[in-house]
């Protein structure tokens, strides 16, 4: 089942078309990676989803249901963290959960047990300061813990780990992971290599349209390079590959790639067995995500 569904999205502001047609589907219980340059259109999205934003033309359903500008009804099935949340700084941690909690009409021992077992799903459920002294980290892990608070089908997070540090990024990333049995996960971003860590699905936009979308796996090995990788032992014996092939390209220390229209892997491996030449390894090399990127941003 699809958890996320938008078809033909268009959104414009002033001369500037933000959305151009867009389409994206969000299988239920993945950890989908919206990609996109900054000012691509990530919000403006999210914002549509959320009802909180008027759109041109296009269709968005959420859990089988329809959204309806400013008719937030879907937003039940939703949980939101914004790229910049904000928080009452003197309150505690647990005090403004039971807040939120309250506000959304919870049972008080209900309320009670979900801030404790959020609070230690998010590492802070030991915390007893003020969150007006928390870190950037620990707002985010606040924040990621109030969406969850009503059980949302769908988490939605705008740049979730843009603003923080390499250890700040883990922990963000870690929770995230942990819950994708209880939600489907969907967060912006333009740092790849959060995608590569944990999406299991990716879309890459664009001009205002999705120009890939899909299987984090399988839309690698629909790219797949025709490049290969060689390393040798020993440096003469790069050198000796270079002067019979000298399309090959240095890449490192012992390191050549070759593609497949120049030479075959067949040669290759033919040339290295006859000269007895000491390979370390040879290997197709995988796409990576910045090429991907790249790929779809020049169409």
């Amino acid at each position: 089942m699809d958890m996320l569904y938008i078809t033909g999205l268009h959104k414009r502001f002033g001369d500037k078309e933000v959305l151009n047609g867009l389409n994206l589907t969000v299988p239920e219980h993945s950890i989908f990676g919206f990609i996109g340059k900054n000012g691509a259109g990530k919000t403006t999205t999210m914002k549509a989803v959320l009802g909180l934003l008027k759109t041109d033309a296009g269709e968005i359903v959420v859990n089988g249901e329809k959204v309806v500008y400013g008719q937030t009804s879907t937003n039940r099935y939703i949980g939101y963290l914004p790229d910049v949340p904000e928080f009452y700084s003197f309150m505690t941690a647990p005090e403004y959960l039971r807040f939120c909690g309250e506000v959304t009409g919870m049972k008080k021992s209900e309320n009670e047990n979900r801030c404790r077992e959020l609070l230690e799903l998010v590492g802070l459920g030991d915390e007893t300061h003020r969150i007006k002294g928390f870190s950037r980290g620990m707002k985010q892990r606040l924040g990621i813990a109030q969406a969850l608070l009503n059980h949302p089908k769908l988490l939605i997070l705008d740049e979730p780990t843009s603003a923080l540090d390499p250890v700040g990024r883990k922990e963000i990333l870690d929770i995230l992971m942990a819950v994708r049995e209880q939600t489907t996960v969907l967060f912006s971003t333009h740092i790849l290599s959060d995608i590569e860590r944990i999406c299991t699905d990716v879309a890459f936009l664009n001009n205002g349209v999705v120009g890939v979308q899909g299987k984090l796996s399988e839309i690698k090995t629909k790219y797949r390079s025709k490049e290969y990788l060689v390393e040798t032992e020993r440096e003469a014996d790069l050198l000796i590959l270079q002067k019979t092939f000298p399309n090959m390209q240095q890449t490192g220390r012992n390191q050549l790639i070759f593609h497949e229209s120049h030479y075959t892997i067949f040669d290759m491996l033919c040339f290295v067995t006859e000269k007895h030449i000491s390979i370390v390894k040879i290997e197709r090399t995988e796409p990576t995500l910045e090429s991907l990127f790249m790929e779809v941003a020049r169409k």
